[in-house]
Parts: structure tokens; C-alpha cells; sequence
């Protein structure tokens, strides 16, 4: 299954890790999420670094959690960037189908 992961992603350009989207943690203090969610928090820095209209994730412990969104939403939008719908691949799928709108 990787190797099927990887070959659908053959080609798509990678975001580049900038010095802005790594010192983004620095902001909150204390930080929103925890240091063992290094990734999860790059993950959130890229998208609103890029301007991403949406991050599609299946990470609900410190990505697709409404009480940490919130928390997170303010911080992005205090620092000038825009905060980006978050949303599992499932909850995308049902707004799509037009099931709870």
C-alpha cells in the first residue's frame, strides 16, 4: 500500500520547509500542541504558509480536532496568515455528496 501511496503522488510538487513555517511553533507559548506533534504542526504551518484552502487529514488527535482548530485558527490568523478548513477525507466526501449540509 505505501508503494501505491507514493506512486499516486509521483509528480505532485512538494511545499519547501521554509525558515517562516519552522519557527512557527515558537509562536504560542506554551505551544498549542505537544512537542511529540513536530509533524502534525508543520503539516498546519505549511498549509497556512501556502495559503491552502484545505488540509485533508485523517490525524483527529492534534489536526482535525475542533478544540485545538480553534485555538490554532487564532494564532494563524494573529500572525497575518489564513487558517485553513481542516476536515477529514470523509467529511469532505460527505459535503461533496450533499449529505449534512
Amino acid at each position: 500500500m505505501a508503494d501505491r501511496r507514493l506512486e499516486t503522488l509521483r509528480g505532485v510538487p512538494l511545499l519547501q520547509v521554509t525558515e517562516e513555517v519552522k519557527n512557527s511553533r515558537a509562536r504560542s507559548s506554551p505551544p498549542l500542541l505537544p512537542t511529540t506533534a513536530d509533524r502534525d504542526a508543520t503539516h498546519i504551518a505549511l498549509a497556512s504558509a501556502y495559503e491552502m484552502d484545505m488540509l485533508l487529514t485523517w490525524n483527529c488527535r492534534h489536526i482535525a480536532n475542533a478544540a485545538i482548530q480553534q485555538r490554532l485558527r487564532r494564532l494563524v490568523e494573529l500572525a497575518g496568515f489564513t487558517f485553513p478548513v481542516i476536515c477529514t477525507p470523509e467529511e469532505l466526501l460527505e459535503n461533496e455528496n450533499g449529505q449534512n449540509d
